[in-house]
């Protein structure tokens, strides 16, 4: 099922008891897409989809690698699993999204980018 994006912006009583009138239909415009779980994977897997305007998305269901940014410079690693994230579930499914930290060859990494819509999943070494 999709989700409904827009956000509730007053009460839904007037305070005296009585309901206020919606003021408009909901709109496909604001209808949003299932979550995509980016998964450590043996092989990367992504799908590309058509968005609002005629462009592209790529989601990245299965991921491998990583590009680390060192001191050094930009690293490619491969992802050995999820450490930490913001949801338990998601670290015991091994699922990476945004802020979430994952063990790779070099060491403990922190997801920068928004790995399901960007298409590849980037981070910063932090230990």
């Amino acid at each position: 099922m999709y989700q409904y994006h827009e956000a509730r912006t007053k009460k839904v009583s007037s305070g005296t008891g009585g309901r206020r009138k919606k003021r408009r239909d909901k709109k496909l415009a604001h209808l949003g897409r299932r979550f995509t779980s980016t998964k450590v994977g043996e092989k990367t897997v992504r799908e590309i989809l058509r968005v609002k305007g005629g462009l592209t998305k790529q989601r990245l269901k299965k991921a491998v690698f990583v590009n680390v940014r060192t001191k050094d410079g930009m690293k490619k690693t491969k992802i050995l699993g999820v450490i930490e994230s913001h949801r338990a579930d998601f670290t015991r499914e091994n699922i990476i999204t945004k802020g979430a930290i994952i063990k790779t060859d070099i060491g403990q990494v922190k997801v920068t980018n928004r790995v399901g819509q960007d298409g590849i999943v980037n981070g910063v070494l932090i230990g």
